[in-house]
C-alpha cells in the first residue's frame, strides 16, 4: 500500500483537480498537462505566489501556469534572454563589460563596452552564439551561496557592480544563476533551461545593441521594431545626467548616502531639472508671437501638476503671463460619457470631451475674443456656467495639461504652428547593477502609492488593484502619441527611490498573502531592499518629489482627471 504522504492534491487553472507525487517540480507537472506546447510556459502562481518552474510541489494547492502573455512571465523570459545575452556577449567579445540600460520602444536596450567599437557583424555573431546555446538547452542552475563567497567569485569575474551592491545586502546568502561557466545574480526568477528562449531577436543600434522578446500580445511572434527617436533621445541625456551625477548604479547612491553626500546630490539632481525646464521656457518665449498654446501630457504620475507650475514660473521669468485651461471642465453631461467594455464610464477616452466646445472656445480665445468658459460639476454629472469669463492677451499663453494632450484630435482646430506639444515621464537612469534594470513604471508605481495614501486616502492594496487599468489608459491614449512631442522632459529623480523607500515600505507590508496585490508587493519590497533610506529634508518644496511625499509649495491649480 503506497504511503498516504506520498501523494499530494493540486487545483490546475484549466486543467482541474490532480492528483500527483509529492516532491513532482512544476516543469515536470507543465510537462504532463501540455506535452506539446509545455515550453511556452515559463513559471506558475502557486497559491498566490510566484514560483519558478524547478519548484517542487510537496502540499495540497492551487497552481496557475502561465507564458511571455502575463507581465512575470514576460519580466522571466526577457531576463533569461538577457542571461544568456551576456554570456554569449563575453565568449565573442573577451572581456567585454555587458550593461542592460532601459526599455525603449518595444525591446530592451543595451550596450557592450569592448576595446573597440562595437558592430553590426559583432551583434551577428552574439546572436548566434545565443541560438547554439538555447539549441543545446543549456541548463540554468540556481545556487544559494554566502554571500562572502558571491563577493570573491564576483571579484575574481571582475563584476565590480555585484562586489559593491553585495556592502548593503543585509541577508547572509544570495541565489547565484549559472549557465554553462557563467555565474550571475538577477533579481528576479528564470526559466529552468536555455531551449525556453526559442524566440529572440538582437538588433544593432548605436552604440549598443536592442534585445526583442516575444509580444506577451501574441506571444508566438516578435513584434517589428518601431523607431524613437525622441524617447532614445531623452534616455541618453537621463544617462548624461546619471554621469554628471557620478550615480548609475544603486550602490553608487547607497555610498553617497552612507557617506554624508546626499545633500549636494538632491541639490544638482533639482538644478538639472530646472535647468531644463527653464530651457522650455526660452524655447516657447522664442516663439511666443505665434506660440499659443502649450499642451502637457504624460502617464500617471510623472509629476506633470508640479512640472506645469514650474514651467509656468520660468515663462513668468521670461516676461510672459501662462493661464491654465481644465480640461475637466469640457466633459459631456454623464449621460452622454462613452462607456468601456465593462459598462463603466469611461472619463478617460477622448470622446469624454466635449471636442467641438472646447475647440471653438479655444479657437476664440487665440484670436482675442472673450468667451464663458464652463465648470464641471462632478457630483451631479454636468456642465454648468456660472458666469467665469477668460480673455487672453498675446503674452498669455494657454496651459492645457491633461492625457490626451499630445493627441492631435483635441485641439484639431488649431494650426500646429501654434502649439508647442511636452511629453513627461519619470525615465530613471539608475540601475541596481550592470545587468538588473529599474522599470521606470515602478518608479512611478511607488510615487503614486506614496501619493494616494498621502492625499486621497487610498491603502496599497486600491492602488495595486487599480494600476493595471491605468497601464491600460496609457497604452491607449498616452504612449502612440509620445512621440509628436515637441520636447520630452524626464522627471525621474537620481536619489528619489531612497526617499520614497521610507514611505512605501510600510504601505506594502499591509498587503497580506491572500491579497490579489500580494506577488507585487513583494517584488516591490525586495527591490526596494536595495536602496539605503534618505530622509526627504534636504528636497526643496519645489521638488517633483513633493507632489507624492507632501510639502510641496504649490497648490493643485490645474487638476487631473483621476491621476493619468
Amino acid at each position: 500500500m503506497e504511503p498516504n504522504n506520498s501523494y499530494v492534491h493540486v487545483e490546475i487553472e484549466g486543467i482541474g483537480r490532480r492528483k500527483v507525487e509529492a516532491g513532482i517540480t512544476l516543469q515536470r507537472l507543465a510537462q504532463d498537462c501540455w506535452p506539446k506546447t509545455w515550453r511556452k510556459v515559463v513559471a506558475a502562481y502557486v497559491d498566490n505566489d510566484l514560483r519558478e518552474l524547478t519548484q517542487t510541489i510537496t502540499r495540497d494547492c492551487v497552481i496557475c501556469f502561465f507564458g511571455v502573455e502575463v507581465k512575470d512571465g514576460y519580466r522571466i523570459y526577457q531576463r533569461s534572454a538577457t542571461f544568456i545575452l551576456i554570456r554569449a556577449a563575453r565568449e565573442i567579445l573577451p572581456g567585454c563589460r555587458v550593461t542592460i540600460e532601459h526599455s525603449l520602444s518595444n525591446g530592451l536596450y543595451g550596450e557592450i563596452h569592448y576595446k573597440r567599437a562595437l558592430t553590426e557583424k559583432d551583434l551577428k555573431g552574439i546572436e548566434q552564439r545565443m541560438m547554439e546555446i538555447v539549441a543545446r538547452d543549456e541548463p540554468f542552475e540556481k545556487m544559494v551561496v554566502p554571500k562572502s563567497a558571491a563577493r570573491e567569485l564576483f571579484l575574481k569575474d571582475r563584476q565590480f557592480d555585484k562586489v559593491n551592491l553585495l556592502k548593503y545586502r543585509e541577508a547572509d546568502t544570495i541565489n547565484i544563476y549559472r549557465c554553462g561557466w557563467f555565474h550571475d545574480y538577477f533579481y528576479g526568477y528564470m526559466v529552468p533551461s536555455a531551449g525556453y528562449l526559442s524566440k529572440f531577436r538582437l538588433r544593432f543600434y548605436l552604440p549598443g545593441f536592442i534585445l526583442q522578446v516575444p509580444d506577451p500580445q501574441n506571444p508566438d511572434t516578435i513584434p517589428p521594431y518601431r523607431e524613437q527617436p525622441k524617447l532614445a533621445s531623452v534616455h541618453r541625456e537621463a544617462e548624461h545626467w546619471g554621469n554628471i551625477l557620478n550615480v548609475g548604479t544603486v550602490s553608487a547612491l547607497n555610498d553617497i548616502i552612507a557617506n554624508g553626500g546626499s545633500g549636494d546630490l538632491v541639490r544638482i539632481a533639482e538644478a538639472l531639472h530646472e535647468k531644463k525646464i527653464a530651457q522650455m521656457a526660452d524655447m516657447i518665449l522664442e516663439r511666443h508671437e505665434t506660440l499659443r498654446v502649450i499642451l502637457i501630457a504624460g502617464p500617471s504620475s510623472s509629476g506633470k501638476t508640479t512640472f506645469a507650475q514650474r514651467l509656468s514660473i520660468q515663462l513668468r521669468v521670461n516676461g510672459l503671463r501662462p493661464v491654465a485651461l481644465h480640461l475637466d471642465d469640457y466633459f459631456l453631461d454623464r449621460d452622454k460619457t462613452p462607456k468601456n467594455e465593462k459598462g463603466e464610464y469611461d472619463f478617460e477616452s477622448i470622446e469624454a470631451i466635449d471636442l467641438a466646445l472646447f475647440n471653438s472656445q479655444l479657437s476664440e480665445l487665440i484670436q482675442g475674443e472673450e468667451v464663458e468658459v464652463p465648470s464641471f460639476d462632478f457630483i451631479s454629472g454636468q456642465r454648468q456656467y456660472t458666469g467665469k469669463k477668460l480673455r487672453v492677451a498675446p503674452d498669455e499663453p494657454i496651459i492645457i495639461e491633461g492625457i490626451h494632450g499630445l493627441n492631435d484630435r483635441l485641439t484639431q482646430s488649431i494650426p500646429s504652428g501654434n502649439k508647442f506639444k511636452i511629453y513627461i515621464s519619470a525615465l530613471t537612469q539608475l540601475n541596481i547593477d550592470d545587468h538588473n534594470r529599474i522599470p521606470t513604471t515602478d518608479v512611478r508605481l511607488l510615487r503614486r502609492m506614496v501619493r494616494d495614501h498621502q492625499f486621497r486616502s487610498h491603502s496599497a492594496h486600491d492602488t495595486l488593484g487599480h494600476w493595471g487599468a491605468v497601464r491600460q489608459g496609457e497604452r491607449r491614449n498616452i504612449f502612440p502619441f509620445q512621440e509628436q512631442a515637441d520636447v520630452m522632459f524626464n522627471s525621474a529623480l537620481t536619489y528619489e527611490l531612497a526617499v520614497l523607500k521610507r514611505h512605501a515600505e510600510p504601505l506594502l507590508q499591509t498587503i497580506r498573502r491572500q491579497d490579489p496585490g500580494y506577488i507585487e508587493a513583494k517584488r516591490l519590497l525586495k527591490f526596494l531592499s536595495y536602496f539605503l533610506p534618505l530622509d526627504e529634508k534636504d528636497v526643496p518644496a519645489t521638488s517633483i518629489l513633493r507632489e507624492f511625499v507632501g510639502g510641496s509649495c504649490f497648490h493643485e491649480t490645474i487638476p487631473t482627471n483621476d491621476d493619468v
